[in-house]
């Protein structure tokens, strides 16, 4: 028969609580690193969006660059509603052709066609995406929510520009054409607090 079993007595120098402590430790930085990113990650990628034109991010100026160049592109025009706005949207004209740094002007009309007022607000992309960096709105209906009436029409324009350093990127040498896309949603109802006043507000 072999040798009884022996057990060696627990020492103060066991490493393993020491390792599971630092292990909690650091899975608690992680989780809490994570929730962290989740609440930031929506504003920086609008922002990164905003900066870069990534997703087809249109970019916004005050003002038109000084020169043009001779090279051309068209601009598509596309207008689509979600569901429970109960409008309808078209362009008047399917197509703006402009040069590089000119500035061109695109209608679109809106009617209601539903039986109560509706507001509604503008989400809006270029394609190809990667031209979101060079394509600069000036002024834009899709800046502001939109009210209207039922049987209500209305004209909205957007005045624009594409910017002449579109020239220079090489991945855009053989693009000639472009299309800007709006889509209108119902916008988000107000708060009722914010928008009624008190008792003591309503006597003054």
């Amino acid at each position: 028969m072999g040798e009884p079993m022996t057990t060696r007595p627990a020492t103060g120098n066991d490493p393993r609580p020491a390792n599971l402590g630092l292990t909690a430790a650091v899975c608690a930085v992680f989780v809490a690193g994570m929730l962290g990113m989740s609440f930031a990650a929506v504003p920086l990628y609008r922002i990164f969006c905003q900066v870069t034109g990534f997703g087809g991010t249109t970019q916004r100026a005050e003002a038109a660059p000084a020169g043009t160049l001779d090279r051309t592109v068209t601009v598509r025009l596309d207008g689509n509603v979600s569901n429970g706005l109960g409008w309808s949207f078209r362009p008047v004209d399917r197509a703006v052709r402009v040069k590089l740094g000119e500035v061109g002007v695109a209608t679109f009309v809106a009617e209601n066609r539903g039986g109560r007022a509706t507001t509604g607000t503008a989400a809006f992309n270029v394609t190809p995406e990667v031209v979101g960096a060079y394509f600069n709105k000036i002024a834009c209906f899709c800046f502001t929510e939109q009210t209207l009436a039922p049987g209500e029409s209305t004209e909205m324009a957007v005045s624009f520009f594409v910017d002449p350093a579109f020239a220079d990127d090489p991945d855009l040498r053989a693009t000639a054409t472009v299309t800007l896309s709006y889509t209108w949603f119902p916008a988000a109802p107000s708060s009722p607090l914010a928008a009624a006043s008190t008792p003591r507000e309503q006597a003054l």
